[in-house]
């Protein structure tokens, strides 16, 4: 018996990756059966694989026999020749600190721990933290996630391989556990916390697991195990069309939250959140409702240090929002503000929230750019040199490049002169009659009385309206820069020129602006791009 479970453990450990050639292991051991097991058998592997191996320890302060186990592991690492640390944290303080269960601060503290003492280890080569999980803590796992509504990820339950994290024994039944430890004549700590019906998990490893063995099927954990495999492989594919699709429709800033850490082991990245993300819905509502799903939900774990708190119920009102005609908005966990506006959706957190806590902590910044909080840029004539090309930097434009022309000498002039005007079409350059411009040309965001004149009988309409009627999300609208001649503006880039300005066959110079390559407007522009007035 003892010689095939560590054969069949051996053979897990090998199929993935766990343990390699000079990797440096820290196991937590708790002084129960499986973490004993669990040590037992790596110390048998250390002679076929020569490995660093030293126990961690970690008292939570909540239990008086806590001591008793400490003494237990300690006399057991000193038995066999194993590095022991032994590290007291105070879990029910972090807990209350940080609005936490007692069982995620235990958690998050231990992974902690086994950080530090691989540190202090100073391993050359990978450093692994062994955990003690079985299989039927997988199958409690399974169903524990299952009866609160989890999707593929959470059904897949405890996975062999982690980051760092490795699981040997998740092959193995508790069963076979505590007959490996009968033949080998070792002992173990009982924790009387496992004997109580507190905790949810203890009811289903009481109750519902073993009911599901004796009168469904006596190989249900086995089976449950092959089935969260299954799960993990779909998982994984799905992962890489998320991944994939993901960078397809959407964009995240640049602008992270300062500090923050990521424990190894949690199942949330803490810090280092995006602040806002914006989605184009054209593309992304044409895929197919399950990647719909996943990429709404990638978006909000970028932006919250809580994966927990996000629910089906929150991607649920995503969906509906991003389904829905005109601008809506939706208000999301941890300040997150959800804007649509035409074929855009913007994802935006409107408020600070804690790092460790995620609890807010501050009013934000609102989703759109103030007003004429950008800087202006002069475009004096001084700077125009004919024919020589002036470039302007301007923040998320890329820049613009402006070029001065004696109407004479302009490449391939033929086309301005023609009786039809047939004015080369490019969205992103243009070309102006630079005698009809009456003040400094200005590039700056808009401003209350900016119009455009829209055709050839000189009717004007205000910048607001045009951008109404354009349906330019309300979001970028002060953070589009315009080329403006006093409140009257002959560009904006992208979309539409004054008529004001149009070359004319007397045109004696001409004004050449091009937006060079960059973001605009939330897309990449080339300037070989086609458009219209």
């Amino acid at each position: 018996m003892k010689d095939n479970l560590y054969k069949k453990v051996k053979k897990y450990i090998k199929a993935h990756g766990m343990v390699e050639l000079g990797d440096c292991v820290a196991a937590g051991v708790s002084g129960g059966a499986d973490s004993v097991c669990m040590l037992h058998l790596l110390t048998r592997l250390q002679r076929e694989i020569p490995f660093r191996l030293a126990v961690v320890h970690v008292n939570h302060g909540l239990r008086a026999e806590a001591g008793e186990d400490a003494a237990f592991v300690e006399k057991l690492c000193g038995r066999w020749g194993i590095p022991f640390y032994l590290r007291e944290v105070d879990m029910a303080g972090y807990a209350a600190s940080r609005k936490l269960s007692q069982e995620e601060a235990g958690r998050l503290l231990r992974y902690q721990v086994f950080q530090e003492v691989l540190a202090e280890m100073k391993a050359g080569g990978k450093g692994r933290i062994a955990v003690a999980h079985n299989a039927d803590d997988r199958a409690e796992t399974m169903l524990f996630h299952m009866f609160r509504g989890s999707g593929i990820k959470g059904l897949s339950a405890i996975r062999p391989v982690r980051e760092s994290v490795i699981r040997p024994l998740l092959c193995v039944s508790r069963e076979q556990i505590e007959a490996y430890l009968a033949e080998v004549g070792l002992d173990w700590q009982e924790d009387s916390t496992n004997r109580e019906d507190v905790y949810i998990r203890n009811k289903i490893r009481h109750h519902i697991l073993p009911f599901a063995q004796r009168e469904i099927c006596s190989g249900a954990v086995s089976h449950m195990g092959e089935l969260a495999d299954i799960l993990e492989e779909t998982e994984n594919y799905l992962a890489r069309e998320t991944d994939r699709i993901y960078d397809l429709y959407v964009r995240e800033d640049v602008e992270r939250k300062s500090g923050g850490s990521k424990d190894i082991g949690a199942a949330e990245e803490i810090g280092n959140l995006y602040r806002k993300i914006e989605i184009e819905l054209g593309g992304f509502c044409a895929e197919d409702v399950v990647m719909r799903k996943r990429i709404l939900l990638r978006a909000l774990e970028r932006m919250t240090p809580y994966r927990k708190d996000i629910t089906a119920r929150h991607i649920a009102g995503l969906m509906d929002l991003t389904e829905k005609k005109g601008s809506k908005e939706l208000s999301l966990p941890y300040g997150i503000r959800a804007v649509k506006e035409y074929d855009l959706l913007y994802l935006r957190r409107t408020a600070e929230t804690d790092s460790d806590t995620g609890q807010q902590v501050g009013d934000g910044d609102s989703l759109a750019v103030a007003p004429g909080s950008l800087p202006e840029i002069c475009v004096a004539e001084s700077a125009l040199t004919p024919g020589i090309a002036a470039e302007f930097e301007v923040p998320g434009t890329g820049g613009f490049t402006f070029i001065l022309w004696e109407a004479a000498f302009l490449p391939a002039a033929s086309f301005f002169y023609r009786k039809e005007q047939n004015i080369p079409e490019n969205r992103y350059t243009k070309w102006f009659d630079y005698d009809k411009i009456t003040t400094s040309l200005f590039l700056r965001t808009r401003r209350q009385g900016d119009y455009l004149t829209i055709d050839d009988a000189l009717h004007t309409q205000s910048v607001k309206q045009y951008m109404i009627n354009e349906k330019i999300p309300k979001a970028k609208r002060d953070s589009m820069y315009l080329l403006a001649d006093g409140a009257h503006i002959l560009w904006v880039p992208g979309h539409r020129v004054s008529r004001q300005y149009r070359v004319e066959k007397n045109t004696r110079r001409i004004l050449e602006v091009r937006l060079r390559g960059g973001s605009y407007g939330g897309t990449d522009r080339s300037i070989v791009d086609g458009g219209r007035d």
